[in-house]
């Protein structure tokens, strides 16, 4: 709670929409009923009266889905705008940390309004969501009983709230870079990129600081506002990928239009985060190394950040500029595991991944028509 009584949680109900009630139980018996029923373990308490036709299963499956990773998104970039953003009735919560926002700031000096402004779409996306699935007989998705990690306990974040998402031990899949760079390979077909910065995709590393000690020494302290600015690049790159892919499982003309105007603000943000990653300077502090992207040629130039065309659907067809992945089939389940092996969920319970797995699964299930 900061000085005005804002928390995480109060950005959701400012957007007038309702996250009380218990999300489930607790030890077996919880994750018997995620395993049996996973939308019902997630609703809220109370139905709204349907008001513009029921949902397809399919269709509010995907919508339950896309709630939930929206609000893993929310609470991620709520503790990076905390420290390294601007607070304001928009976006209230935590005061600033001026040592780390200067070191985020040598990525892009206006970086503290980028944060802000991510983070105020992500509590907008969860708002519309679940207010549309609640327009339609649906019930809004909460992950409230998930709030059980500590977040930064550097001056300027909130301390004493409890967080979803832990952005102190990260493991950053850096492959988005060198993906966005090929003319040759696309992993929709099955290939494998490197990474443009190996040790960040190996270990732990904190995105944030930890506490007051991660002050202390510049070095450091820009390796962990690096590490943010690849960050930030990942999570939504992965936002990218997910909502065209899961468009293509819809049924409803509606609910394909939320996708791909969500989706489209992804995209806006990747590209912004991919621009802003490549100002990170080489450094080295300990095992984790960023080195300089532009010794390589353009497999890492940093500034090649327009996609370079690639192959799509079949090697036969000559290359072209696309968003990649969006295979569908089985993307909600690589969302939930690129989270997952992100290091993000480090500390959470097994009845928040095994609802998190079921959501994914019932997302991935749903077909046009059904």
């Amino acid at each position: 709670m900061n000085e005005n009584g804002h928390t995480p949680q109060d950005l959701i109900s400012r957007r007038s929409v309702m996250f009380k009630g218990a999300a489930l139980g607790v030890g077996a018996t919880a994750v018997g009923r995620l395993l049996a029923d996973p939308p019902e373990v997630f609703a809220s308490k109370g139905r709204t009266k349907a008001q513009g036709g029921r949902l397809t299963r399919g269709d509010a499956a995907i919508l339950r889905f896309l709630a939930a990773a929206e609000l893993v998104e929310s609470d991620l970039w709520q503790q990076y705008n905390e420290l390294a953003g601007i607070q304001d009735r928009e976006v209230p919560g935590g005061s600033g940390n001026d040592a780390y926002t200067e070191a985020v700031e040598v990525l892009d000096e206006d970086m503290n309004q980028y944060v802000h402004d991510n983070t105020d779409d992500e509590f907008s996306h969860v708002a519309f969501i679940n207010a549309y699935l609640e327009a339609h007989g649906e019930r809004a998705v909460s992950l409230e009983k998930f709030r059980t990690l500590p977040g930064s306990q550097a001056d300027g974040a909130q301390k004493d709230v409890r967080r979803l998402t832990n952005l102190m031990q990260l493991r950053v899949d850096t492959s988005f870079w060198t993906r966005y760079r090929t003319d040759r390979v696309n992993p929709d077909l099955g290939d494998k990129l490197p990474q443009a910065v190996p040790t960040l995709a190996v270990g732990r590393h904190p995105a944030i600081p930890r506490d007051n000690s991660d002050l202390s020494d510049a070095n450091h302290l820009q390796a962990i506002a690096n590490t943010a600015g690849f960050h930030f690049a990942f999570i939504e790159q992965g936002g990218t990928s997910l909502y065209a892919a899961l468009a293509q499982r819809v049924t409803s003309k509606e609910v394909l239009r939320i996708l791909l105007s969500i989706g489209g603000s992804e995209i806006m943000h990747f590209q912004t985060w991919h621009d802003k990653a490549g100002n990170a300077p080489a450094l080295t502090d300990g095992d984790l190394v960023f080195p300089d992207l532009n010794a390589d040629g353009e497999s890492t130039q940093t500034n090649l950040i327009l996609p370079e065309p690639t192959r799509f659907l079949s090697r036969k067809f000559p290359p072209v500029s696309i968003i990649r992945p969006t295979e569908t089939k089985g993307a909600a389940m690589g969302a939930a595991k690129a989270l997952t092996d992100d290091g993000l969920f480090i500390g959470q319970s097994r009845e928040f991944f095994a609802a998190v797995t079921e959501l994914a699964r019932a997302a991935d299930a749903a077909e046009p028509g059904r």
